[in-house]
């Protein structure tokens, strides 16, 4: 979950490592520090709480003319939120230093056999074992530092993505990775120097050019290059420098008062994104060669099974009515995490689809392994490029939403759901069971969305303002939907727990009676999705039944249906538009509702308490 930052070059390291860390802050955020090599030695500060706790403290330090340095913000695993755990850990004697993300499994067996050597440990974390373990392999590696550390990292098992800092190797960063994700930006421009950092933000100030790490790999960084070795054999790899489009102004506000409003309104731009280039409105054909599939293949699936976790698994859920409607195909899905967990019946006819916006998700990327491990065929749906998923799977849809740093997923989610439309019409062409003018019809739709919500935004805005207003005090929520509106229904319900931290539940409207009605009395909001579709008038029986008891009701509908007003003086009226697209449009002004509640409430929009951005530990 943590953020890791690395800087050696001509620049001073320690604006480098806070530039860094606060664009990786989504990381994590109970602790952060900062370390770098002066002529005296390895300094280091560290703070728990925000990073700007960090920061005061810096303020007080006379600056560094230092160049070299590792910084890390912390999402605990191991140990309490405390300065004692904050990062960088340091060996017995203070003369190297380690930061760390993921979680080190053998790491109790590893700290009680250093303690019996007679190495003496600080913290309650897994990650201090990693620093005596290359302290203890240095002498054995004649103190080389990188094949000390591939020696330390022998003994050690779990996820990692590791920046070490040695005195004895004052010119050089140690990086690897296995599981957990690293990327390296190589400066061009002014300054020079080497980077390393968890996510493609932390680099954009400095550099577009970047360089992947893959599983078992490990870096070194000078201040004129880099090399990249394997972690087994030592032997050297050849790396491609890939340029990245994000430029820095897309990871900064915008004027914006949130990340997560800044991104609701990119939403727009990034639904066009994501299909253009890939839909021919004038043939209703749909592209999507990097499935890397065949036609054969495509057509000898018998079976679907989505992937996911959080908001990803609700787009997965909306998509199985998608496909089973369209493609005509058995579809199941599945939370990553119980995925793994049962026994799976998957074969090359099973198509196998990962869903995750980091590419990073451990337990997604855990259920795609057993699935390409039982030969099942797998397509990834991912927004970052050269992510450990969309590496392994087949093939990979990339959602091109951009940099997302609010921690409740809102643009990376619609994508997702276009993304997986997307798929749906291109299975449907490939197999022969949807006419070219129905497709043209689909694409027509979708085409025309964003110009829709563009025009839309600033007035939902202001409504679900208004509506906020009313429902700000309330400690429960209930969402309704039937269909493939009851998936935003849950969605709904998380974005509003998420960042408000009040319970909200989402349910098929019609389960209602079995069980939820005993919930509703007075002071119960229950807001149900009620577009006109082909379970309206069921849903409005569900409605009535909340009404009969007094529910506190608000509804989303389509504009022009003039029932809605008799059953409750909040509703939110949204354009009409194909049943198909429904959830994609009612998703944006729940997720509207959910920001101006917590902002009235006065949250942590954008860093909700015990969340982070990437889930990149089970």
């Amino acid at each position: 979950m943590c953020g890791i930052v690395g800087y050696i070059g001509s620049r001073r390291v320690v604006p480098v490592l806070l530039e860094g860390l606060k664009r990786l802050e989504y990381r994590g955020y109970d602790s952060a520090g900062l370390v770098y090599l002066s002529k005296n030695g390895l300094v280091k500060h560290r703070a728990a709480g925000k990073l700007v706790n960090l920061e005061t403290k810096l303020d007080q330090v006379r600056e560094t003319a230092s160049h070299i340095g590792l910084g890390h913000t912390r999402w605990a695993t191991h140990g309490s939120p405390s300065e004692l755990n904050a990062h960088p850990h340091s060996d017995c004697n203070g003369e190297l230093v380690v930061v760390h993300n993921g979680i080190i499994e053998n790491y109790h067996t590893l700290r009680e056999e250093l303690q019996a050597d007679g190495h003496v440990f600080k913290s309650e974390t897994d990650t201090e074992v990693l620093a005596h373990l290359i302290e203890e392999a240095l002498p054995l590696s004649r103190n080389n530092l990188p094949a000390a550390v591939r020696r330390a990292l022998k003994k050690v098992r779990g996820s990692y993505a590791i920046g070490v800092l040695w005195t004895g190797a004052p010119d050089q960063l140690v990086a690897v990775r296995s599981q957990s994700p690293l990327v390296l930006g190589i400066q061009e421009n002014e300054g020079g120097g080497s980077l390393l950092a968890s996510d493609i933000p932390a680099l954009l100030p400095y550099t577009r050019k970047v360089v992947f790490l893959d599983d078992q790999e490990m870096a070194i960084l000078r201040a004129d290059g880099f090399e990249v070795r394997s972690l087994a054999s030592g032997r050297k790899i050849n790396k491609e420098i890939k340029t990245i489009d994000w430029n820095p102004a897309m990871a900064e506000k915008a004027g914006y008062t949130h990340f997560m409003l800044k991104e609701i309104f990119e939403q727009p731009q990034a639904i066009m994104n994501t299909f253009r280039g890939r839909v021919e409105p004038e043939t209703g054909q749909i592209c999507l060669p990097e499935l890397d599939l065949s036609d054969r293949e495509i057509k000898k699936l018998n079976r679907i099974s989505l992937v996911a976790c959080g908001s990803s698994w609700h787009a997965a859920l909306v998509a199985k009515y998608w496909l089973e409607k369209w493609v005509g195909i058995p579809v199941e899905v599945d939370i990553a995490s119980e995925f793994r967990y049962r026994r799976l019946i998957l074969n090359e006819n099973v198509l196998v689809v990962p869903i995750s916006q980091s590419g990073e998700t451990a337990d997604t990327l855990a259920a795609m392994c057993l699935a390409l491990q039982k030969d099942a065929k797998v397509v990834a749906i991912c927004n970052v490029l050269g992510s450990t998923i969309t590496r392994e799977a087949h093939g990979t849809i990339y959602t091109h939403a951009g940099p997302e740093i609010g921690v409740a997923s809102t643009k990376a989610f619609i994508c997702q759901l276009v993304a997986l439309y997307l798929l749906t019409l291109y299975l449907a062409q490939v197999r022969g069971v949807m006419s070219a003018s129905q497709r043209q019809t689909m694409i027509e739709s979708l085409v025309e969305l964003p110009p829709m919500l563009e025009r839309e935004l600033p007035g939902w805005q202001e409504e679900m303002g208004r509506l906020a207003e009313h429902f700000v005090k309330s400690r429960d929520f209930l969402f309704l939907g039937r269909g493939e509106n009851f998936p935003i229904a849950l969605e709904g319900a998380l974005k509003l727990k998420e960042i408000s931290y009040i319970h909200a539940e989402g349910y098929a409207a019609g389960e209602m009676k079995h069980g939820p009605i005993a919930l509703i009395d007075r002071d119960m909001p229950v807001l149900a999705l009620a577009p006109q579709n082909g379970v309206y008038e069921k849903l409005i029986a569900n409605v009535e039944e909340v009404k009969a008891r007094h529910g506190r009701l608000i509804l989303l509908g389509s504009r022009g249906d003039r029932d809605l007003a008799r059953l409750t003086p909040h509703v939110i009226y949204l354009p009409v538009v194909m049943p198909d697209l429904n959830p994609i449009l009612y998703t944006i002004p729940l997720q509207l509702l959910a920001y101006e509640v917590a902002r009235l409430r006065g949250c942590d929009v954008d860093q909700p308490r015990n969340l982070a951005k990437s889930v990149t530990v089970e």
